[in-house]
């Protein structure tokens, strides 16, 4: 274990401890303060030896629901900078999603393609869900490549790769070719572990109760669409 993972893990004990302690009853208010004193030098220890940028490779997996509604807040926070954004749906082409019209107002940022047909067991035709995943993986690169545009969403890619669709391979080379400073977020369940190791950062939603699933109850507006 190199230095700064040493160092990272030490102040991540120290901050979990002074929560810890923080929340007991029995301090006084002087013990407290002193306690979130000690936080917030630890805290600004660590933001001063940050790295001050970098593109994020970001993947949003897990049974949940929520993963592509969360990368949607990434876009949205983006726009709102003034970034260009680009988004690639891989499988839910075949909707005509409340979103698409939302973002339709930053149109002179954002540039959005809707590439699948929706999901397999609708579309059943293996050969031209391969052709779609392909298409869409090659509109990806281009945005990829594209130093013009900050942030890129590969929406529900990685069911691309779960269904053997794409190779992570080629996926991991494509993602080796965005400029140093671009964002990429890939979501989807099932998402492979190579791509796990190589991103940045990785948030798995988990599946704890869902209304289709426990109470019958469909796809609403506002929340599913």
């Amino acid at each position: 274990m190199n230095n700064d993972t040493s160092n990272k893990l030490n102040s991540d004990n120290e901050i979990g401890r002074l929560i810890d302690e923080v929340m007991s009853s029995s301090l006084t208010d002087e013990q407290y303060r002193k306690k979130m004193q000690r936080r917030k030098e630890v805290q600004n220890r660590r933001i001063a030896q940050a790295v001050p940028e970098k593109g994020l490779i970001i993947v949003n997996t897990g049974n949940g629901k929520g993963k592509t509604t969360a990368a949607l807040g990434i876009v949205l926070r983006s726009l709102g900078h003034g970034y260009k954004v680009a988004i690639i749906q891989f499988i839910k082409g075949a909707w005509e999603p409340s979103e698409k019209r939302v973002f339709s107002f930053w149109e002179d940022q954002l540039e959005f393609h809707a590439m699948g047909e929706g999901f397999t067991w609708e579309t059943q035709d293996r050969d031209r869900d391969l052709d779609k995943a392909h298409a869409a993986w090659e509109k990806s690169l281009e945005y990829i490549r594209n130093p013009n545009f900050r942030l890129v969403l590969l929406d529900e890619i990685n069911i691309a790769l779960k269904m053997g669709y794409l190779q992570v391979e080629e996926v991991l080379a494509g993602l080796a070719q965005k400029p140093a400073d671009k964002h990429v977020i890939l979501t989807g369940r099932g998402a492979p572990p190579a791509l796990i190791e190589r991103a940045d950062l990785v948030t798995e939603m988990t599946l704890v109760k869902h209304p289709f699933r426990d109470q019958g109850v469909k796809a609403q507006p506002g929340i599913e669409y």
